[in-house]
């Protein structure tokens, strides 16, 4: 099984990084396009746009927004890929731009994924 982990986009690339996908929706704000380490951009995984404005990365909403978001994953046909990805490497890193570490929807897709391949 391939091991899923998730990291800032700010972050520093690491060798310990393995495969990098970028799965937020929109461009980081702030970074160039290129050089940017990654592999894949998966924008269609990430949350969709309404349900992306209605959390607003609100922590009095991250209860809901975990099941609305694992709801819209199971309908998603992009997980299929993602999957496919994940099955041809042994490291994953999930990348993502929010600043709030706690709260966002990489550790919802990291779990969701888990769960997946167990």
């Amino acid at each position: 099984m391939a091991k899923i982990n998730i990291k800032r986009i700010y972050e520093p690339a690491g060798e310990k990084d393995g495969f990098r996908i970028l799965i937020d929706r929109y461009w980081p704000r702030g970074l160039k396009k290129d050089p940017l380490p990654y592999h894949e951009w998966l924008t269609a995984i990430a949350p969709s746009n309404k349900l992306r404005k209605w959390f607003d990365h609100d922590p009095e909403k991250w209860n809901q927004f975990q099941l609305k978001y694992t709801l819209e994953l199971a309908k998603n046909d992009a997980v299929d890929n993602l999957l496919t990805l994940i099955k041809k490497h042994k490291v994953i890193t999930l990348l993502y731009a929010a600043h709030d570490e706690e709260h966002n929807h990489a550790l919802v897709l990291q779990q969701f994924l888990n769960l997946l391949l167990k």
